[in-house]
């Protein structure tokens, strides 16, 4: 809502004061019809007429459709700047890309290096894996020999198979993250390949 001066304003500016024989009118808050030479008081912030010498309406002025005007200008010269931005990144983004990358062969040679890699901490991973499972077997024994004995588990190993469950939950969810990295991998060199492709065929 705009403010009772801003509304001031606007309406001065839309509506000079000169002009020998127009008038103005409007219906004010309390529900009257207001006439004047000049804008009278009452109309600020109202929607006002006003009228020629033979009391025909020339112009209608409507503040409030004003702020509505310059709200939506507002928004148009921001999502302007929003799109100049994201041009930009993406002109940035391409220059990168062809500092990078001679050919799309390169992109390929990349991706099979990225994947490459990938597989290699996979493999690493599975192998953590495994060694932990061998771990929690060995402490299982140990465990069936303090139950065999009829004597409580050392607090040391209760603590040691404690430490290979967190580890172990801890190893696979890397494992899974890991494996879904290969789709992010060939997600990201197809996006590179054909943006690559783009670039070279418009130049």
């Amino acid at each position: 809502m705009i403010s009772r001066t801003a509304a001031i304003a606007a309406l001065l500016a839309a509506a000079p004061l000169a002009a020998q024989a127009q008038s103005y009118r409007c219906i004010a808050k309390d529900g009257k019809r207001y006439y004047g030479s000049i804008i009278p008081a009452e109309c600020f912030g109202r929607p006002v007429e006003q009228l020629n010498a033979q009391g025909m309406v020339v112009k209608r002025i409507d503040p409030e459709g004003s702020e509505k005007e310059r709200l939506a200008k507002e928004a148009a010269e921001a999502r302007k700047r929003q799109e100049d931005a994201a041009a930009q990144e993406l002109a940035r983004r391409n220059r990168a890309l062809l500092a990078t990358y001679t050919s799309e062969k390169d992109i390929e040679d990349a991706r099979a290096r990225a994947l490459a890699e990938n597989s290699k901490a996979v493999r690493e991973t599975e192998d953590r894996i495994e060694s932990i499972r061998k771990q929690q077997a060995g402490y299982e024994k140990e465990l069936e020999l303090h139950k065999g004995k009829n004597s409580a588990a050392p607090a040391q190993l209760r603590d040691d198979i404690k430490s290979a469950e967190d580890d172990l939950k801890a190893q696979l969810l890397l494992l899974e993250t890991r494996k879904r990295d290969t789709d992010t991998i060939n997600a990201r060199y197809d996006d590179d390949k054909r943006r690559y492709s783009q670039i070279t065929r418009a130049r």
